[in-house]
């Protein structure tokens, strides 16, 4: 398998992993009385799964966009060129002393 491919997997399966978390604590500590809703429901399980695909959804794109992110740092700590060096030169503007009338 590519190396990335195998990048976005494993960083994708550890967002579904946060995710299912954070559901287990939603409901174990039963914030917003949803514990109570989900196990008193018949569509519970539905809702579960709803609430674990939506947060890993985006938990897994969080989780990838730090490791895409990361993958720069290697470069930067190696103390390679970092973009020369700036200089400034000064460069001499004219302003004409003569300004138009006043339109008004």
């Amino acid at each position: 398998m590519p190396s990335l491919i195998r990048l976005y997997v494993v960083n994708c399966a550890i967002g579904f992993a946060v995710a299912a978390a954070l559901v287990a604590l939603l409901l174990a500590l039963n914030v917003g009385n949803l514990g109570h809703l989900v196990t008193t429901s018949p569509d519970g399980l539905l809702a579960i799964l709803m609430l674990w695909v939506a947060n890993g959804i985006v938990f897994a794109g969080v989780q990838f966009g730090l490791a895409v992110m990361a993958l720069g740092s290697e470069d930067e700590a190696s103390g390679g060129p970092r973009g020369g060096l700036r200089q400034y030169v000064p460069i001499r503007a004219r302003v004409p002393h003569d300004r138009p009338a006043d339109p008004s």
